[in-house]
């Protein structure tokens, strides 16, 4: 299978050598807006055509899916025009902007009956597939209550991130979108009824700070940003279930933290920053340490995983763990908690 890459970023390195460890896939286009860039993703991993506009990669007939690593503000047009041209999608989390878009996405993959699948990463890695066989099993009981972090002390990366207009939002919509997910998939994604959020932009990027190096985008400009320093928000599911959420690019924090921990009728289990199951035996309470490679998650494994899935159902026309209807879902989701924060009041979700 041929595939072509759009958007040569620092995601797309991640996509690229997935797709180099799969004997039967060729990497065969890459594009983007700055053909030097393109170039040098070409070069490194042996990728014969370079474009620098992603119409005339879609307008290839040998290219039979795309992977989609742009800026957030251009995933509905260029998922619309490569469905359209008869390629399946892999598109980087968030699906898009906003739910209207979302929307339009979704009902473009009924049409043309191609595979899109969003890439909420974390879904694929070994400890999340383990924890989620253990949830499924009915091993916890029924999961009522999440909580998950994702802060940042210093980490805004500035760039399209930074650019509300580009990105969509701030750490919310960029690591906020990665947990949220992973505990909605873990909980057996029900639906979420109303979310009730706040955002706060107290700190600005902190760009003056010294001594404390961060990621920084290939495009970083310390002179803007216009997007949210803290969101945090309580997400109410059918059936009862809640999920507490809080995210942060620059908060005046001890030090950075990614948590994400489950708690059912029978035990609870914390996927991040350790995997350790919490359960009740013999009128004891024990924490366990499962077995297994890593205690947390592998990036690159994960991606690897993602990646071959995609492949596979390209191939078979099998549904994606990742599906459109789930990036939909978290796009309402996502959206509701910005609404949510700008009106000071719970929003109810359609």
């Amino acid at each position: 299978m041929k595939v072509g890459l759009i958007g040569a970023g620092s995601i797309s390195e991640m996509h690229l050598q997935a797709y180099a460890q799969l004997e039967d896939v060729e990497v065969a286009a890459v594009c983007d807006l700055i053909q030097s860039r393109a170039e040098k993703r070409a070069l490194e991993y042996k990728i014969p055509l370079i474009y620098t506009d992603y119409k005339e990669l879609l307008a290839n007939p040998s290219i039979e899916a795309v992977s989609i690593c742009t800026w957030n503000q251009s995933h509905e047009e260029i998922c619309l025009a490569a469905l359209r041209a008869g390629k399946h999608v892999l598109v980087e989390k968030p699906l898009c902007k906003t739910v209207e878009e979302a929307n339009r996405i979704a009902e473009a993959v009924r049409e043309t009956g191609k595979t899109l699948q969003v890439g909420f990463v974390r879904r694929y890695d070994d400890n999340a597939q383990l924890v989620k066989r253990f949830i499924d099993e009915g091993e916890f009981g029924e999961i009522y209550y999440a909580k998950a972090s994702y802060i940042r002390r210093l980490g805004n990366p500035g760039g399209w991130f930074a650019d509300s207009r580009r990105s969509g939002g701030g750490p919310l919509i960029d690591l906020g979108v990665h947990i949220i997910d992973l505990c909605w998939y873990l909980m057996g994604c029900p639906k979420p009824v109303s979310v009730s959020g706040n955002t706060y932009r107290k700190l600005g990027n902190r760009a003056e700070i010294r001594n404390l190096s961060f990621y920084k985008a290939a495009d970083y400009d310390p002179d803007y940003n216009d997007v949210e320093d803290m969101a945090n928000a309580l997400i109410r599911f059918e059936g009862g279930a809640s999920l507490y959420v809080d995210v942060s690019f620059t908060l005046h924090a001890k030090k950075d933290e990614v948590a994400v921990k489950l708690y059912g009728e029978k035990g609870g289990v914390e996927v991040e920053p350790e995997l350790i199951m919490v359960g009740e035996k013999h009128q004891t309470i024990l924490n366990i340490s499962p077995q297994t490679d890593r205690s947390t998650i592998h990036v690159p494994n994960a991606f690897l995983r993602e990646i071959s899935h995609f492949i596979s159902c390209c191939k078979t026309g099998g549904n994606p763990i990742s599906s459109v209807e789930s990036g939909l879902t978290m796009m309402k989701i996502l959206c509701g908690i910005y609404e949510s924060a700008e009106k000071g009041a719970e929003i109810k979700l359609g």
